[in-house]
């Protein structure tokens, strides 16, 4: 590793392997460095910050909640637009354990506009039961785990659904990568008798990045749009909604 490639790393004409990434966390530990003071460095592609805010705060407080335990092999998450703007977001995903013995998946939750975490109701569908679940004091993020009710062997799949229910308006959905992740799969459906003005798509390199990429989406005949992606590494997919008069 040379000056020149951790300088193609930092200004973002390269990217490291995920085991070079390691390999900079474990040297900030053998030289007893704050986390991230040398991952920080690099341009924002190396992951999510999942270290900093309410978000960070929560994860710190699960064992292992940023561990990455399990590879997102598929992922297919369903948004539903009720005519009172309200939603309900439903995820099914296959993953693969990485290590002997994972037996949870943790979920992140940031809040949206006018969408405290208080609001979501969170329900298992399928080959899962809710473990811990944490809510920030600000109402800004929302941590969880989904328990399997069994360990995994290392590179044994695991297909699981889940479901979130707001009582607040909605009027966007975002999905994080933190990891490099397989296919991913993103839909929205509205109600026929209240049309969004406006749908766009976008990215962002970071949770708090600004908005990249932004793309308009045309509504099919079922009233649904959606966004898809294979291999992403980081980064931040998301599709968002305007209404007539909002």
């Amino acid at each position: 590793m040379g000056l020149a490639t951790l300088s193609d790393w930092q200004h973002g004409r390269t990217w490291p392997h995920p085991n070079s990434v390691r390999a900079i966390d474990a040297l900030e530990d053998i030289l007893n460095l704050p986390q991230r003071s040398l991952t920080g460095l690099l341009g924002t592609q190396q992951g999510l910050d999942e270290h900093s805010g309410p978000l960070g705060e929560l994860l710190g407080s699960l064992p292992r909640a940023r561990a990455w335990d399990l590879e997102s092999l598929t992922e297919e998450s369903t948004v539903v637009v009720g005519a009172d703007h309200r939603a309900t977001f439903r995820t099914r995903k296959l993953v693969r354990a990485r290590r002997d013995g994972v037996d949870r998946a943790v979920v992140r939750f940031l809040r949206q506009p006018q969408q405290p975490v208080d609001q979501l109701l969170v329900t298992p569908i399928r080959n899962c039961s809710t473990g811990r679940l944490l809510r920030h004091p600000s109402n800004a993020a929302m941590v969880y785990e989904l328990l399997f009710g069994q360990p995994l062997a290392a590179g044994e799949t695991w297909l699981y659904e889940y479901e979130m229910r707001s009582s607040s308006p909605c009027d966007e959905f975002a999905h994080g990568v933190v990891h490099p992740e397989g296919t991913y799969v993103v839909e929205v459906r509205f109600h026929p008798e209240e049309l969004p003005s406006a749908v766009r798509g976008y990215i962002r390199a970071d949770l708090y990045d600004d908005r990249r990429r932004v793309t308009e989406l045309t509504l099919n005949t079922h009233h649904a749009v959606h966004l898809t992606s294979t291999g992403m590494t980081a980064g931040v997919l998301g599709i968002e909604w305007e209404w007539i008069g909002g």
